[in-house]
């Protein structure tokens, strides 16, 4: 019997296809109010082929976030790869989240004011937004596995609140992290 050798490929792309779509009418109106037969429609295929790829609204949502936020971490990784010193890495990576996000226009409008705030629900509750950030935290230094998780769930909520609450310009963001975060979040080893 023959195989699809494309199969995993197509597959991927359809739901690529999908999150785009869903993506850019994400960027035109409140999310809550995106039903999945606009996504659909925004997409080229039927709310059957939606639902083959997702179940629900919810777990469409989930996949976009969750594919914008590992575009994001490799964005970062190579933006701050050749940074050493782990108070700056972490700096660095802060405000790079912040202005990658505040970039793309999708991004930036899980955070806008004038919508529901559910940019830091998503993010609080995403499991993968917490696991790259505690792996990006526990490379600054050794520390507690528990201590790295509840370090890593605070900068998600530092970064979070800055998208929400922007500082007054940038290098205010960047002081407020220097000061409040950087001496919290870095191990006692990296704090030189």
């Amino acid at each position: 019997m023959p195989t699809d050798w494309l199969g995993a490929h197509r597959t991927e792309a359809a739901a690529d296809r999908i999150l785009d779509a869903a993506g850019r009418l994400y960027t035109e109106r409140d999310h809550a109010s995106i039903g999945m037969n606009e996504i659909a429609r925004a997409a080229g295929c039927s709310r059957a082929t939606l639902y083959r790829y997702f179940e629900n609204r919810e777990a469409l949502r989930t996949a976009y976030v969750h594919r914008e936020t590992r575009r994001l971490s490799r964005a970062i990784k190579e933006e701050i790869g050749g940074i050493d010193d782990a108070r700056e890495r972490l700096v660095a990576s802060i405000t790079a989240t912040l202005r990658m996000v505040r970039g793309s226009r999708a991004l930036a409008s899980w955070f806008a004011i004038t919508r529901p705030p559910i940019g830091a629900e998503v993010a609080g509750q995403s499991e993968v937004i917490t696991a790259l950030a505690a792996a990006f935290v526990g490379s600054l230094g050794p520390e507690d596995p528990a201590v790295v998780e509840r370090r890593a769930r605070w900068v998600v909520r530092v970064i979070t609140s800055l998208l929400q609450f922007p500082g007054r310009d940038d290098a205010d963001e960047r002081a407020m992290i220097e000061e409040f975060v950087v001496p919290i979040v870095t191990p006692v080893s990296a704090r030189g």
